[in-house]
């Protein structure tokens, strides 16, 4: 086994690259990378973040490295929005890297494909690590044990998990003179749209409103509204599409309105001069979610105080968040699988490799005990970070598609929601329209994992 490194440091900048060097980088005819001519381990490694992620990430293996001098990691970053494309072209040219990140939605596929390796050995002989402290939500992600998610083998160790809080602007809320939402009882859907509506103004009093009360990106928040308000993408068996339900109808409507009738989010054309994440940043929007990964960056350029609060509740009463993860893998084919396995256990079990990317604000921490430690601790903001543990523990889910084998009938929903968004089309129409079409793909998923598990 290879040691443990002590401290971190921020070291490098984001990096794109190009395909031809994704190939290249990740070394070996159809394998990882093997042995350089000074005799070092080398390993290549894959991944993707926001700069202060991938400063942090690049600055945490440099300390595990020269824990383990005896190993040379190539790092290869990717901008998230390429990471997929990148990923797939390594892996088709069968440059698969030694150790690299993966949305826990492909575990099936990449599993029958051979592109992950099993790692349960390395995990279960790992000293000093004991997954029994690691978030078990966050391990069963990447287990498999070829016919069922969340048992068996292990193919990989969460980076992290990324509950999706709903943030919102502490100082324009006092400043308004409005009581702040509570920390335990979420508003409902028509609470929420009312505060929403007295914090959307003209605060220079040019006749334009530069102040909103939200800004969400509907394929990224929709999901708190449509669980909450008892509505989902697929049924339990996951064989059917549920989305043509009045409940799920009623949430995308409410999504909907909030631009078209309640006049409280950006218009399309305002939201192109300024995006609402920028709004947000400028202290223009009373509510956005946040996760984890945004901490660093909004304790070093918000201008205004910020907390977390419960997603606004639906016809359950009770409030829904999605619980976001990516994996860290082991390429099947890699000539040093046991130094990528120890590099993979470094990022995410280790105590001080984990402690070290905590420290950066880029995540929350994977054990369970410093968690709660962390979330006590008033020193690092938002306050109400336990409101992140209360997604995890209490009322979070996992995106729908990581429990089938492709997730092309649950992006399908997507696809063509503008004109319900415009307010050209309603919201019962449109999933009329959507559910025969997520449900020919999904079928077609169904039937492509039956073929592959022969």
């Amino acid at each position: 086994m290879f040691k443990s490194s002590k401290k971190m440091g921020i070291m490098l900048l984001l990096a794109i690259m190009v395909i031809s060097a994704v190939l290249a980088g990740c070394g070996g005819k159809e394998s990882g990378s093997g042995d350089s001519k000074s005799g070092k381990t080398e390993i290549t490694f894959m991944f993707r973040g926001q700069p202060k992620e991938l400063e942090a990430y690049t600055a945490t293996v440099k300390r595990f490295e020269a824990s383990n001098p005896d190993v040379k990691v190539t790092l290869v970053q990717v901008a998230p929005d390429q990471y997929d494309t990148k990923l797939k072209a390594a892996i088709a040219g069968k440059k698969i890297p030694d150790v690299f990140f993966y949305n826990p939605a492909q575990v099936k596929a990449y599993v029958n494909s051979g592109v992950l390796k099993d790692i349960t050995e390395f995990v279960e002989g790992s000293e000093g690590v004991s997954i029994d402290d690691i978030w078990e939500k966050g391990i069963n992600k990447y287990r498999f044990d070829g016919k069922t998610l969340g048992q068996g083998a292990i193919y990989g160790l969460p980076k992290d998990l990324g509950p999706f809080a709903l943030g919102y602007n502490k100082t324009m809320f006092e400043e308004a003179g409005i009581p702040l939402p509570d920390n335990d009882t979420p508003y409902t859907l028509d609470e929420f749209i009312e505060v929403a509506q007295q914090l959307t103004k003209d605060t220079n009093g040019d006749g334009k409103t530069n102040q909103f009360g939200t800004g969400f990106n509907i394929q990224w928040s929709l999901q708190p509204i449509a669980w909450s308000n008892g509505a989902d993408w697929i049924d339990e068996t996951g064989t059917k599409v549920t989305v043509d339900t009045p409940e799920f109808a009623e949430a995308v409507q409410w999504f909907a309105d909030q631009q078209n009738v309640h006049k409280v989010t950006p218009s399309i054309a305002e939201a192109q001069t300024l995006d609402t994440y920028q709004r947000w940043m400028k202290g223009e929007l009373a509510f956005f979610p946040v996760g984890p990964w945004d901490m660093a960056t909004y304790a070093e350029q918000l201008k205004f105080e910020y907390d977390l609060m419960p997603w606004p509740a639906g016809k359950t009463g009770k409030p829904a968040a999605w619980v976001g993860s990516l994996g860290i893998g082991v390429g099947a084919t890699s000539k040093n699988a046991e130094a990528a396995a120890e590099l993979a256990l470094y990022l995410s079990a280790d105590q001080e490799g984990n402690q070290a990317l905590v420290d950066a604000q880029v995540q929350l921490p994977n054990s369970v005990t410093v968690a709660e430690q962390w979330a006590a601790n008033e020193s690092i903001k938002p306050a109400n970070k336990q409101e992140f543990l209360d997604i995890i523990n209490d009322y979070g889910r996992g995106f729908p598609a990581e429990k089938t084998y492709t997730g092309e009938w649950y992006d399908e929903f997507f696809k063509n929601i503008q004109p319900v968004l415009d307010g050209k089309q309603t919201a019962a129409e449109y999933v009329k329209e959507a559910q025969p079409k997520m449900q020919k793909l999904l079928d077609a998923a169904i039937e492509a994992e039956k073929k592959a598990a022969k």
